[in-house]
């Protein structure tokens, strides 16, 4: 498969809370971050590989365990893969490095895939091909920080074509206090697939598609297309994040308690992408919501309305958010269901703060579309009900 790396910016949008709800969400027991917390609980890269290279021993043919890439740092990019079905369900996680929820609870799934034998396990077997990607960024993860690390001259050497061109505008000179220059690797995408960087494209701006500068995003975008050929679409795609510590929900059953996660479907600008549909017929923003419906119902089914898992809303999403270099955007432009993830808190902000609980969600949160893919359930489903989701206020939002 594939190899390199990428780059960043931050995009915040703060929302007002009435009074008593940001009392409750200010509850030093509920959401104070800490400013040196420990994070040391997270898996690293090492134990990332380590766990991969058990299940894979253990799981008797059914896990599949590949390098895809490399890091720009070297370090590897692995891609496990689990079932034969036709409809395929591509996860990645941890794409900014500070953000590893999403890794836990994949390692935690293909852990139960390769060693279940019930009749859920099986089904999901034969209907659907999962592909996991644990740990896309892992050298802003063993930095504890949002981008990876490569300078602008690197990326020169990798594409002499670029000499003397302006630096991406997602290219930062650091990050998160830490003086190193990267990308935000979540900018990084084009919906052309095939797309080589040029000159002329560069600085871009942060409503236009990515470059492919990064080895980190073309090993993704190489599993993605790699699928697509061998099966003919990448029916899902799941991007796992994190926001900010202290977003609270403003509907709903919840209304007023602090969120665990968000769900979104592609930022593509106004009437929901139609700008882009004459030149990307396949984008199906209905398809997303219905995805991530599906996510939320599985939820409520799970653990029931009232509880801390369940505290989950819409994204912050205006009609104007545009970002087409996401790989959420590039992939939904090219046909795919695609769902993001934002997760309370960061393990750099809250440590091992409730961790256990924003772990299990998240699985709960795959593992349900899943069944919504293999079962047809998540076809089912009526888009425009996502929008009766709760919205969420308070904090800051940075996908």
């Amino acid at each position: 498969m594939a190899t390199v790396a990428v780059a960043a910016a931050l995009t915040a949008s703060v929302l007002t809370v009435p009074p008593a709800q940001a009392a409750k969400a200010a509850d030093p027991g509920s959401c104070k971050t800490q400013d040196d917390p420990s994070w040391s609980g997270w898996s690293d890269h090492a134990e990332v590989g380590a766990a991969l290279a058990q299940i894979e021993a253990s799981s008797g043919g059914r896990v599949d365990v590949e390098v895809a890439g490399r890091s720009a740092q070297g370090r590897e990019l692995w891609v496990a893969r689990a079932g034969t079905g036709d409809r395929v369900l591509l996860v990645t996680s941890a794409i900014h490095g500070n953000e590893r929820t999403g890794t836990e609870a994949l390692l935690g799934i293909l852990k139960d895939v390769a060693r279940g034998g019930d009749a859920r396990t099986e089904r999901l077997l034969a209907e659907i091909t999962l592909v996991a990607m644990p740990m896309v960024n892992p050298d802003g993860g063993e930095l504890n920080r949002r981008v990876n690390v490569v300078p602008w001259e690197d990326t020169v050497a990798a594409f002499p074509q670029l000499e003397g061109a302006p630096r991406a505008w997602y290219h930062r000179l650091s990050g998160d206090g830490i003086d190193l220059p990267g990308y935000d690797l979540n900018r990084d995408f084009n919906p052309d697939l095939d797309y080589v960087p040029q000159a002329a494209d560069l600085p871009g701006e942060e409503t236009d598609a990515g470059f492919f500068l990064s080895s980190e995003s073309r090993a993704i975008r190489d599993v993605y297309v790699a699928m697509r050929e061998e099966k003919g679409a990448v029916d899902a795609y799941v991007d796992l994040h994190h926001m900010g510590p202290c977003d609270i929900l403003t509907g709903g059953p919840q209304d007023g308690d602090l969120i665990t996660f968000s769900l979104d479907y592609p930022p593509l600008g106004v009437q929901d992408g139609a700008a882009y549909q004459d030149e990307w017929p396949a984008l199906d923003q209905d398809k997303s919501r219905r995805y991530a419906l599906s996510v939320y119902k599985g939820l409520i089914e799970k653990y029931g309305a009232q509880s801390p898992h369940v505290a989950v809303g819409r994204y912050f999403h205006p009609d104007t958010r545009e970002y087409a270099g996401q790989g959420r955007s590039a992939f939904a432009l090219n046909g795919t269901g695609t769902v993001l993830f934002e997760v309370r808190g960061q393990q750099d902000d809250l440590g091992q703060k409730q961790k256990g609980m924003f772990v299990q969600s998240v699985r709960t949160g795959i593992e349900s579309l899943m069944d919504g893919l293999a079962t047809g359930s998540a076809d089912t489903l009526d888009g425009d009900d996502f929008f009766d989701l709760p919205d969420y206020g308070w904090d800051t939002a940075a996908d």
